[in-house]
C-alpha cells in the first residue's frame, strides 16, 4: 500500500516539426492534427489523465504551436474552484538556457522551474501522438510500491514489431537490465524475455517475446531532475537518459496488453484513423467509463440524404447529398456533393462554414466551395481541412505512385494527401 498520496503531475511532449506527419503538420504542431473525425491527438493523452484524476496537466511544444494553444485554451478549462489546468509551455528563450528544445529530455529539463513552483514529487511523461486508453493510477501506484526511481511502460510486441522501437530486458521482480533503441539481427534476439511473467499466456508469450518501451514514463521528482542535470548533452529520455538510469538507479518496468499505437507517420496514421470506422474497432471511443474530451462546438445534426453509406464514421455538422461511401471518415462541416465516391479515405472537414453569398461570390470566381464536388471520386486519400475539391475530380493514384511532392498534393507510402486550404479545379486527376 501507498503511504502517501503522490504529487503528480502529466508532461506531454509534443514533438519536433512533425515532419514525418508532413503535410498534416505544415500548418499545425503534431499534437493538433485532426483524430478521428472531431478530435486531436493530444485529446488522447489529455483524456487519459483526466479520466486517472490527473489534472496538472503541461504541453510542451515549439513548432506551429498558434492552433494548439487556440483548441487547449478552448477545451481545457477547470472550475476556478481546482488547481487543475492544462498550459501549453513553448520554448523559450533564457538567460541560462539560449536554446529551443533539443530533444524530449532537454524539452523537461528547461521547463524544470516551472514544474517544481507547483511543489510535485512524482512526474508522468507522455508523448503527444499515441493512440490508447489507459488509466494511469495502476501505473503510479506500482512505482511508488516498487520505491522505484523511474518507471517504463511497455508492451509486448513480435519481433516483427520489435525492430522498431526501445527495448527492454527484465529481471524477475520486473526490474529493468538492458534497454536497446532498435535493435536488429542477433541484437535482437538477445532482448527477448519470457513475458508470461508479465502475465501472458504461454502461446501469447511465444509469439510476442519483447517488451517494447512506449515512451511513457514516470519519474520520481528529484531524481528526475538528478538524471538532467547529471549531463546536459543528454538531450533525449530513450536514447541517452533511459540507459544511463538503468545503470544505477531502481528502473521497473509496468506492462501494459490492451491497444497502442504510435501514430506518428503517415501509414500508421491512416491505418488507426479508418480502423475507428470498422464495426469493431480495435480503440473504441464508445467508452462512457473512459471518455475522449475534446472542443464542444454545438453544431447541428448532420445531413445525410439519398446515400449510401457503410463502416463509415461521420462528425457534426456535415451535409451529405447523394453520396457512396465505405470506410471512411467525415470530418466537422463535411460538405459532401451528388455523384461523389469516397472509399478508405479521411476527410477532415472545415473550420467553418461558407456563407451563401461567399458561396455565389466564389462559383462566379471559378473557385469550388469547401468540401468536394459533384461527381468526384476519392480513394485511398488523406483531405485536410478547408479544401476544396471541384467537380469530377479524380483523387485514385492510378499510377501507383509511392512517393510524390506535387503543386497542391503529396503522395506518402501510395496514399493521397491534399493539404490544408488547396484548391482542386474541376476535372483534376491525381
Amino acid at each position: 500500500m501507498m503511504d502517501k498520496t503522490p504529487k503528480v503531475m502529466a508532461i506531454i511532449l509534443g514533438g519536433g516539426a512533425g515532419s514525418r506527419l508532413f503535410p498534416l503538420t505544415r500548418e499545425r504542431a503534431k499534437p493538433a492534427v485532426p483524430l478521428g473525425g472531431k478530435y486531436r491527438l493530444v485529446d488522447v493523452p489529455i483524456s487519459n489523465c483526466i479520466n486517472s484524476s490527473i489534472m496538472q496537466i503541461f504541453v510542451l511544444t515549439q513548432f506551429n504551436s498558434a492552433s494548439l494553444n487556440r483548441h487547449i485554451s478552448r477545451t481545457y478549462r477547470f472550475s476556478s474552484f481546482s488547481s487543475g489546468f492544462v498550459e501549453i509551455i513553448a520554448a523559450e528563450q533564457r538567460r541560462d538556457s539560449p536554446q529551443w528544445f533539443q530533444g524530449t529530455a532537454d524539452a523537461v529539463r528547461q521547463v524544470i522551474p516551472h514544474i517544481r513552483d507547483w511543489g510535485v514529487d512524482t512526474i508522468l511523461i507522455l508523448s503527444g501522438d499515441h493512440l490508447y486508453r489507459m488509466d494511469y493510477r495502476p501505473f503510479i501506484r506500482r512505482h511508488i510500491e516498487t520505491d522505484a526511481d523511474v518507471t517504463i511502460s511497455v508492451i509486448p510486441c513480435t519481433a516483427d514489431e520489435a525492430e522498431g522501437f526501445g527495448l527492454l530486458k527484465t529481471e524477475g521482480d520486473g526490474t529493468i537490465s538492458e534497454f536497446k533503441e532498435k535493435p536488429t539481427g542477433e541484437e535482437l534476439k538477445s532482448m527477448s524475455v519470457d513475458t508470461t511473467r508479465f502475465g501472458l499466456s504461454r502461446e501469447e508469450s511465444e509469439s510476442r517475446p519483447y517488451l517494447a518501451s512506449m515512451g511513457i514514463y514516470v519519474f520520481s521528482f528529484d531524481k528526475l531532475v538528478e538524471l538532467l542535470n547529471r549531463d546536459e548533452s543528454w538531450v533525449d529520455f530513450g536514447r541517452e537518459v533511459i540507459p544511463a538510469a538503468i545503470e544505477n538507479q531502481n528502473v521497473q518496468a509496468y506492462l501494459f496488453s490492451d491497444y497502442w499505437e504510435d501514430i506518428g507517420t503517415i501509414k500508421a496514421f491512416y491505418d488507426a484513423n479508418l480502423d475507428l470506422a470498422r464495426p469493431l474497432p480495435k480503440f473504441n471511443f464508445f467508452n462512457a467509463d473512459a471518455p475522449i474530451f475534446t472542443r464542444s462546438r454545438y453544431l447541428p445534426p448532420s445531413k445525410i440524404q439519398d446515400s449510401d453509406i457503410g463502416n463509415s464514421m461521420i462528425s457534426e455538422g456535415c451535409i451529405l447529398t447523394g453520396v457512396h461511401a465505405r470506410n471512411s471518415i467525415f470530418g466537422l462541416r463535411s460538405r459532401i456533393d451528388n455523384g461523389v465516391k469516397v472509399e478508405e479515405s479521411i476527410i477532415m472537414g472545415a473550420d467553418y462554414y461558407e456563407s451563401v453569398d461567399e458561396l455565389t461570390e466564389n462559383v462566379a470566381k471559378g473557385v469550388p466551395h469547401m468540401g468536394i464536388g459533384e461527381n468526384s471520386v476519392i480513394r485511398k486519400a488523406i483531405i485536410d481541412k478547408n479544401a476544396r475539391i471541384g467537380q469530377n475530380v479524380k483523387l485514385i493514384n492510378d499510377r501507383g505512385i509511392e512517393e510524390e511532392d506535387g503543386e497542391n498534393h503529396y503522395i506518402r507510402e501510395g496514399i493521397i494527401l491534399i493539404p490544408k486550404n488547396a484548391i482542386l479545379k474541376d476535372g483534376t486527376v491525381i
